[in-house]
């Protein structure tokens, strides 16, 4: 038991660190830190099962800062409780370029931070994520290999943000009774009080969502430590209100939107020293209080190690594959598996819409990667994403490996870097390509941090039809391809689907995406090969040593690009046909291959129902762009190509006039 006056003083050391390096930086949000110093302080003594010597241990207690502008928090509690890579020259170089302490806390920078949060919501979303990955993996690997609690400090912004909607919502349907939501319900925000934009009953809309809700004072350790008991023996999650001051201890500024998002000045530091009894220079902990903390930062080391024991002890092959989960490896006989299927291929040629043809290759996926957890946003039957081995997790039964996630896009996405973040499992999940809108913070984020996370976006393009311009997308390749470190895949037959999903399974430190088709397509790759031509981002499909024109083509567009190649040979002109499945992938090769495989052929030719953006670095300014300029429209989809002029007579056309 750690008493009254101990607590103060290691809930200040908080405070005082979050003031002085916000002051240092002379940027920053000290209110925040500084008002949940007393929350934080209790479940980081008491209940949080966490060990700084071994921070991933994969059956830790996950703690996620959702309201990431109080990034200070987090550093103060890292350094405080013995992160060996969060030292107090860190804390000094606050939001400064090159330092772990960067502004809003980002994942992989240090040990201890468990996602990148700042963007609000994103936290408390990722946290489902992360409930649903815990209770999956106790399912299958049982409680004395995990079973831990995700622990989450939101703010009022996060709870307006509408992906917290979409997040409780999901939470509550799944019982995600191991999740345990601390509201720092402080009353302000950046403008100042929060009644001036929102009068929402918190706690109404929690319980109408599936919820256990609690209220405390949160400066009141006692008080906060019998909520956290009462909500770790719930059945639902709970969300905790604790009521809490903004800038706690700061005489002037206290419980203003002044204390939010600037440093408090000397004076008012000063005076907060003052009035809280803190005597030290800054960045300076008193030794007593510093000892208190590195001790509750031993507090589960017994645990750890117990936890080693049975890991030890368990049965060699259920250790061995959770080790290799966890570590993120994929089978040894994954590569084995995919080509044996692209031998099959090979002999069917089937023609599918690759949709399906994604379907199939999950079939054979699925088969033999345990760790594969499967979802969509309501469009399972559209998207193609479940299969044999993947029966629906409900509430009351974890033991499958599909999640229906509703009509929430922006949460699945969100949920989905989650379960990724938190290991042993890799999730994919299935929605339109034009809802990829909804998706994209998300999308964003994964690609931001680095985690393995796949998007199947099906219906890609025009080709979808009579659902018209609402649901066809047009700009939304040149988009997702616009994000860093995402690769975007766009397959033109069964094989390139199944050689796209070997590469973003094999992808540890980058989220995919695979645009697929509603339409059927024939087989471009009629013959086996060995090697992932995939994995090049191009490659030459019909060759042409002497060629006049290069036609260069994704997905469906692959299929009208090798009808037009066959259209001018049979006129005398030279022509080839290069397949594009992965524009990053195939920016990433050395330049001469990406020299050999843009050719000199003097006309060049892209083909893809999109925006022409992103396609001059293949064609040059100068090359002929094949594709949509406008917003599609409702109709039977070979009409709509027709219409667009995306054909093989149109691309025939172009060359011929191109070469005079």
């Amino acid at each position: 038991m750690i008493s009254p006056e101990k607590h103060n003083r290691m809930a200040n050391a908080i405070r005082f660190l979050a003031m002085d390096a916000v002051e240092k930086a002379n940027s920053g949000h000290p209110g925040m830190p500084m008002g949940t110093a007393d929350v934080a302080t209790v479940l980081f003594t008491r209940f949080l099962k966490f060990d700084p010597k071994n921070p991933l241990w994969p059956d830790r207690d996950r703690f996620v800062l959702s309201a990431g502008h109080g990034s200070m928090l987090l550093y103060s509690l890292l350094y405080l409780t013995g992160y060996e890579d969060m030292t107090i020259e860190d804390i000094k170089q606050f939001r400064q370029l090159g330092a772990k302490t960067a502004g809003h806390p980002e994942y992989g920078h240090a040990s201890g931070i468990e996602t990148t949060t700042g963007p609000l919501g994103q936290g408390i979303a990722n946290a489902v994520g992360m409930a649903i990955a815990e209770k999956k993996l106790a399912t299958e690997f049982g409680a004395e290999l995990m079973e831990h609690y995700t622990y989450v400090i939101a703010g009022d912004g996060c709870l307006m943000e509408g992906i917290s909607q979409e997040a409780i919502t999901l939470a509550g349907h799944l019982k995600l009774n191991k999740l345990i939501v601390l509201w720092d319900d402080n009353g302000i925000s950046i403008d100042g009080a929060i009644s001036l934009a929102d009068s929402t009953d918190q706690h109404a809309r929690f319980r109408a969502s599936g919820w256990n809700t609690l209220s405390v004072d949160g400066h009141d350790p006692e008080a906060i430590a019998a909520a956290l008991e009462e909500a770790r023996k719930s059945d639902k999650p709970t969300m905790i209100a604790c009521k809490t001051v903004i800038g706690y201890g700061a005489p002037n500024k206290a419980g203003t939107h002044k204390v939010h998002g600037s440093p408090l000045g000397a004076d008012e530091i000063a005076a907060a020293r003052k009035a809280l009894g803190w005597g030290e220079e800054a960045f300076t902990i008193p030794a007593d209080v510093l000892d208190a903390w590195r001790l509750a930062g031993l507090r589960s080391t017994k645990a750890r190690k117990d936890w080693e024991e049975r890991l030890a002890a368990a049965d060699a092959d259920k250790r061995a594959e959770f080790t290799r989960r966890f570590a993120g490896d994929l089978p040894g006989n994954f590569d084995a598996t995919i080509d044996a299927y692209k031998k099959k291929l090979a002999e069917t040629k089937p023609t599918v819409a690759t949709r399906k043809a994604s379907e199939d290759a999950l079939e054979v996926i699925n088969g033999v990667l345990s760790e594969t957890i499967g979802g969509s946003a309501d469009l399972t039957g559209s998207n193609n994403t479940k299969t044999s081995q993947t029966k629906s997790i409900t509430p009351t039964d974890f033991s499958g490996r599909y999640i229906h996630y509703g009509i929430r896009e922006h949460g699945m996405a969100a949920a989905m870097n989650g379960i990724a973040l938190h290991g042993g499992l890799i999730p994919y999940s299935g929605g339109f390509l034009i809802f990829s809108d909804y998706c994209r913070p998300s999308i964003r984020l994964a690609a931001l941090m680095g985690i393995r996370v796949i998007h199947v976006l099906t219906h890609d393009s025009i080709g979808l039809g009579e659902d018209g311009p609402t649901h066809q997308p047009v700009e939304h390749m040149a988009a997702l391809r616009a994000i860093p470190n995402l690769l975007m895949f766009r397959p033109a037959d069964a094989t390139e689907t199944a050689e796209c999903w070997q590469i973003a399974l094999e992808q540890k430190h980058r989220p995919s995406g695979l645009a697929l088709t509603r339409q059927n397509l024939v087989a471009a790759r009629t013959e086996y090969e060995e090697k992932n031509l995939c994995a090049s981002g191009a490659y030459e499909l019909v060759s042409a040593s002497d060629a006049k024109v290069s036609i260069f083509a994704s997905g469906s567009e692959v299929e009208i690009a090798l009808k037009a190649q066959a259209e001018l040979t049979g006129k005398g002109i030279p022509a080839r046909v290069v397949s594009v499945p992965c524009f990053e992938l195939f920016a990433e090769q050395p330049e001469a291959y990406r020299e050999a495989i843009i050719g000199n052929a003097p006309v060049k030719i892209g083909v893809e129902a999109g925006i022409r953006q992103g396609w001059d670095a293949i064609i040059g300014s100068d090359g002929v762009f094949i594709g949509m300029s406008s917003f599609g429209a409702s109709g039977p989809y070979k009409e709509l190509y027709k219409h667009f002029g995306i054909t093989a007579e149109a691309v025939v056309a172009a060359a011929e006039a191109r070469l005079g």
